[in-house]
């Protein structure tokens, strides 16, 4: 499994625009992604927007799917987040993915987001294979 994280996020899109998204395996069924939070991530109350980190939980997670398919494409079905502690401009947020059940058509997973040592955000979610 690749110790290093490297960047997923190399065609236009949300998540390049945003700044990018670092991505690694630690397992068969784990993964960590990372991203570090900059001014446009921010609202108007000077905290990390919970659309932004929706987005991170989908990407990082959707990624984790894709590679436990077989890099087959994966969609989001559902995925149900729970906002927990806030982020600033400068934070550093790591998050995890376990996947607890592939079948031939569906990946079932959880995800939480990490920022020094306290939990961000908490989600489960469900991806659907494409062939």
């Amino acid at each position: 499994m690749s110790k290093n994280f490297e960047q997923i996020s190399n065609k236009i899109g949300f998540m390049k625009h945003n700044g990018g998204i670092m991505f690694r395996n630690i397992s068969e069924n784990e993964y960590e992604f990372k991203s570090i939070i900059n001014e446009n991530h921010l609202n108007n109350l000077g905290i990390t927007h919970g659309g932004y980190i929706c987005s991170l939980i989908d990407s990082g997670a959707g990624t984790a799917a894709y590679r436990t398919a077989n890099n087959n494409p994966c969609v989001t079905i559902s995925l149900d987040l729970k906002f927990i502690s806030t982020t600033k401009k400068g934070d550093q947020i790591i998050g995890f993915v376990k996947i607890l059940k592939k079948t031939k058509t569906m990946i079932f997973l959880i995800c939480h987001l990490k920022s020094k040592e306290k939990i961000i955000a908490s989600a489960s979610g469900v991806w659907k294979i494409l062939k």
